[in-house]
């Protein structure tokens, strides 16, 4: 019998987004499926060798636990970005939730290939340097080959 497939497009570079392809990839690897991660535009941050950009935004954001209930117009005041990225990557490190960092390596060494869109590359004139070791690069049509043959295909 053949191993499952999963296909992930990750399209966004937020903190809080950055988390789900990476858990469910690894994940899905550690069971023994083969998984693939296509990261397009902004997504295509969590491939970059500094993180350190990465943050998480509570503007729009109305689900976002806070510690103290807090008007939305705050979110948009100076420093409210890097003040709940703090909180929320404190928050996760007395949790016991892994680093960005070490999910990806995670995920790389669980086998999950990791494909850096060449448009989205082009269009925002990174070089390959700019990225971790050991991804892959290609375009709509180098992803679409293995996802059109997935059980399961998640956009995020």
């Amino acid at each position: 019998m053949a191993a499952k497939k999963m296909a992930i497009i990750a399209t966004k570079g937020a903190l809080d987004m950055a988390y789900p392809p990476l858990i469910l990839s690894s994940t899905a690897a550690a069971m023994g499926w083969d998984v693939q991660v296509f990261f397009t535009f902004y997504g295509l941050q969590l491939l970059r060798k500094d993180l350190s950009g990465i943050k998480i935004s509570p503007l729009a954001n109305p689900a976002m636990p806070m510690p103290v209930p807090m008007p939305v117009v705050v979110s948009i005041l100076p420093g409210m970005e890097s003040m709940a990225t703090m909180m929320m990557k404190d928050k996760m490190k007395k949790k016991g939730v892994a680093s960005l960092t070490e999910l990806r390596e995670l995920c790389l060494e669980a086998g999950v290939k990791f494909i850096a869109c060449q448009m989205t590359v082009d269009l925002f004139e990174f070089k390959k340097e700019d990225f971790i070791d050991g991804i892959d690069f290609g375009g709509a049509a180098t992803f679409l080959a293995f996802a059109g043959d997935t059980d399961v295909c998640l956009f995020i």
